[in-house]
C-alpha cells in the first residue's frame, strides 16, 4: 500500500537577501499573481503564504485592487497568512520583539480575516527552546521548523507545542526543473525514502522554495508523477491537513541546534556586528520608549507599532544575519536610525512636558548626579521640540550630553602583571584569527588558533595594547570596557578571551529575556574536524547570546555582541568578524555553498568600529539588576 504524501504549495520569501528588496518585491507580483490567478481558476486547493504578512502588504501596496479576492481565498481557507508579521531570526530577536512580532502579525492576519496559525519557522538558524512557550502564549499549538533538528522524527512535541520537522527541509523545487516527469518521480522517490523512516503514517512534503513560483501544470504533473512512484501517493493539501492526521509522541524541550543533518550557519551570529550593535540598541530604546509613554498614556502607540515593523524588518533572518548584499543592509542602517529618531522624540517629547530626568539626555547646563560624556554646539531641545518656535542662529549654544553616575563605584580592580592583564584573578586577552568563511559561517583555518595582543600599559583609565587601546571605568558594581578602533584588516575574527580558573564546561547565557544553561566539551577543537567532504558544516563550540554570557562566577554583559566561544579554560566574545562574500564555496568549515557567491566588501567593516562590554562577579540568578547597569530603565 502507498504512503500518503500531503504536499502544500508555497514560497518562501526573504524581503531582502542577494537582491535588495524593492527587486524582490516586483519578483514577488509575479509570483503571486500567478498564485491568486490559479486559485480563481480552481487548478490548486490552496496555498501557504510562508507564515509571514509582510510580504502580502508588500504586495498589497502595489496591488491595492486584490484586497477582496485575498480576503475571499483567506475566508474560504484556501490561503492561509501568518502569525508572523516577518520571519526573524530566533537567537538575535529578544522576547519583547518576538512577541510583537506575533502581536502585530495576527492582528493583521485576524483583520483579514485568518484564524488558522502554524509557528511556521522552516528557514531560521535553529530554533531557541523559549519560542514554543511564547508561541502558547498567543494560543498557537502548531509549529514547524527545519534547521537544527538532527535525528528528531518528523511529527514531535517541542517544549509543549506539537511540531513538525521537515526532515528534507522547505525547498522542493523540483516541479520547476527543466527533466522528464520520469526523472521527477525517481527524484521524488528517493527523497521520500528518506524521509519516510522519520515519519509515521503521512509524509508532508513541501513544495516551493526561496522566491519560488508556482507551475501553471502543477496538478497534473503530481497527478502524472503518481502513476510513477512505487511506495508513495501525493495529495495536494495544506499543513492544517497534515496536523490533523499524525501523532505527536516524542518530547524534546531543549534548543534545537544540532548540525549533523542541517547547517545552522552559526557565523551569521557575528557578520556585521554593526548591524547586531544596531539591533539591540534599538530593541532595548523600544521596549524603554514604550514602557514609558504607556505610564502617561497612550497617544503614541501608532508611533511605537511603525517603530517596530521598522524593527521586525530588520530582523529578518537574511537582514539581521547580515548575510545580504551592502545595498541591503545600508537600508537596514537607515531604518535603525529611524528607529532612534522616533524613541528618542517621544521621550524628549515626553520629558518636556511632564518634567523628568532620564538616564542619558542633553541639557544646556551640567546637572549635579550626572557626568558630562559629550559637549558640542546645538540648540536647547525645549525650543526644538516647541511647536509654537523655530530655532535661530542666537539660540545656537553649548550643549552636554549628560549620563547619570553610577551611587558607588565597583571595587572589581583590573591590573597588570608579567604582560598579563587580570581582573579579579580572570585573565583577559585580545586575539585576531584568520577567517577564510563568509557571512553564513566562520571559515577556520588550520593550526590557526591567532595571535594576541600585546599589553603594553594601563595608563589612567586607558588599557593600550599592540591591537588598539581599551577604555575602562567602574560602574557600580561592573567594569565597564569600550573599544573604538579603526579597522584596516580584511578577513578577520576579533575576539576578547577570558581564560577561566577551570575548563569551561557549562556556560549560562540570555536567550529570550530569559537564561539557559549549554554544557560544552572544552576539548573540542574544530580545527581537527574541518570536513574533508561535501554536505557538511563544522561541529563548533561557538554558541548565540543576546546581552549576557556567564561561567564560573564571571558574568559578560555586551552590548550588541551576539557570540561567544568555548575552547579549553577560554570563555571568548566576538568583538568583530570580517569577510567580503555572502557564501564562500571553498569556506574550510562548510564543504557546500549556502547561498551566492556575492562579493559584500562592507561586510569586511573596515574603518570605524567599537565594541562594549562589562564585566563582574555575581549569582547568574541576579543577572537582571547587573544588565540593568548596562541598559538603565527611564
Amino acid at each position: 500500500m502507498k504512503k500518503k504524501v500531503i504536499a502544500y504549495l508555497h514560497t518562501h520569501w526573504d524581503r531582502e537577501w542577494y537582491r535588495e528588496f524593492e527587486v524582490f518585491r516586483l519578483r514577488l507580483l509575479r509570483v503571486f499573481d500567478n498564485v491568486l490567478e490559479m486559485l480563481e481558476e480552481g487548478s490548486i486547493p490552496s496555498f501557504y503564504f510562508d507564515g509571514q504578512v509582510a510580504a502580502l502588504l508588500d504586495y498589497l501596496e502595489l496591488r491595492p485592487e486584490k484586497e477582496p479576492q485575498i480576503r475571499k481565498f483567506i475566508a474560504a481557507k484556501k490561503l492561509f497568512i501568518g502569525p508572523f508579521y516577518c520571519l526573524v531570526d530566533e537567537f538575535l530577536t529578544d522576547k519583547k520583539c518576538f512577541e510583537k512580532n506575533l502581536e502585530i502579525g495576527l492582528k493583521i492576519s485576524r483583520d483579514f480575516g485568518c484564524e488558522d496559525f502554524i509557528g511556521y519557522l522552516a528557514d531560521t538558524f535553529g530554533h531557541s527552546k523559549n519560542i514554543p512557550p511564547i508561541l502558547k502564549e498567543f494560543g498557537i499549538n502548531k509549529a514547524m521548523v527545519w534547521r537544527g533538528v538532527g535525528d528528531l522524527p518528523a511529527d514531535f512535541v517541542f517544549n509543549g507545542v506539537n511540531t513538525v520537522n521537515l526532515v528534507r527541509g522547505y525547498f522542493m523545487d523540483i516541479f520547476s526543473a527543466p527533466i522528464s516527469i520520469e526523472e521527477k518521480a525517481g527524484w521524488l522517490e528517493k527523497d521520500l525514502d528518506k524521509i519516510a523512516p522519520k515519519a509515521s503514517d503521512y509524509i508532508l512534503m513541501p513544495i516551493g522554495a526561496d522566491h519560488l513560483g508556482v507551475e501553471k501544470n502543477i496538478a497534473k504533473q503530481v497527478e502524472d508523477v503518481n502513476k510513477l512512484l512505487s511506495n508513495y501517493e501525493i495529495e495536494l493539501g495544506s499543513p492544517f491537513d497534515y496536523f490533523e492526521k499524525v501523532r505527536f509522541e516524542t518530547h524534546f524541550d531543549d534548543e534545537l541546534r544540532d548540525n549533523s543533518k542541517t547547517f545552522i550557519l552559526p557565523g551569521a551570529y557575528s557578520a556585521r556586528m554593526k548591524l547586531k550593535q544596531y539591533n539591540v540598541k534599538c530593541s532595548y530604546m523600544l521596549e524603554e520608549t514604550d514602557r514609558l509613554q504607556k505610564s502617561y498614556g497612550s497617544k503614541y502607540d501608532a508611533a511605537i507599532e511603525y517603530a517596530y515593523k521598522l524593527l521586525l524588518q530588520n530582523q529578518a533572518h537574511d537582514s539581521i544575519c547580515g548575510c545580504s548584499t551592502d545595498l541591503v543592509h545600508a537600508e537596514n542602517i537607515t531604518r535603525y536610525e529611524k528607529i532612534i529618531q522616533i524613541a528618542n522624540t517621544i521621550v524628549e517629547e515626553l520629558r518636556l512636558e511632564h518634567h523628568f530626568k532620564t538616564p542619558v539626555m542633553r541639557s544646556v547646563v551640567p546637572i549635579p548626579g550626572y557626568e558630562v560624556v559629550k559637549i558640542e554646539q546645538g540648540f536647547d531641545n525645549s525650543i526644538l521640540y516647541d511647536t509654537q518656535k523655530i530655532p535661530v542662529t542666537e539660540d545656537y549654544t553649548t550643549v552636554y550630553t549628560l549620563k547619570k553616575s553610577p551611587k558607588s563605584r565597583t571595587d572589581l580592580d583590573i591590573r597588570l602583571e608579567n604582560g598579563k592583564l587580570l581582573a579579579g584573578g580572570v585573565q583577559i586577552e585580545f586575539v585576531i584569527r584568520e577567517d577564510k568563511g563568509d557571512t553564513y559561517n566562520f571559515g577556520a583555518v588550520e593550526g590557526d588558533y591567532g595571535k594576541t595582543a600585546e599589553i603594553f600599559e594601563i595608563s589612567g583609565n586607558t588599557i593600550k595594547t599592540s591591537f588598539f587601546d581599551v577604555k575602562f571605568e567602574r560602574g557600580e558594581s561592573l567594569l565597564h570596557f569600550a573599544i573604538n578602533w579603526e579597522n584596516t584588516l580584511k578577513d578577520k575574527l576579533w575576539q576578547v578571551r577570558f581564560l577561566m580558573p577551570e575548563p569551561v564546561r557549562e556556560t549560562y547565557s540570555e536567550d529570550m529575556n530569559t537564561i539557559i544553561r549549554r554544557e560544552f566539551d572544552p576539548d573540542y577543537d574544530m580545527l581537527q574536524h574541518l570536513p574533508k567532504k561535501r554536505g557538511i558544516e563544522v561541529k563548533t563550540n561557538f554558541a548565540p547570546m543576546q546581552r549576557m554570557v556567564w561561567a564560573q562566577g564571571l558574568g559578560i554583559i555586551t552590548k550588541g555582541l551576539t557570540e561567544y566561544e568555548v575552547f579549553k579554560n577560554g570563555l571568548s566574545v566576538t568583538i568583530l568578524r570580517s569577510t567580503g562574500v555572502i557564501s564562500n564555496p571553498h569556506n574550510p568549515s562548510r564543504s557546500t555553498p549556502a547561498g551566492p557567491p556575492v562579493e559584500v566588501p562592507q561586510a569586511q567593516q573596515s574603518g570605524p568600529n567599537s565594541a562594549e562590554f562589562a564585566i563582574g562577579f555575581f549569582n547568574v540568578e541576579d543577572y537582571q539588576k547587573h544588565i540593568d547597569e548596562v541598559f538603565p530603565h527611564y
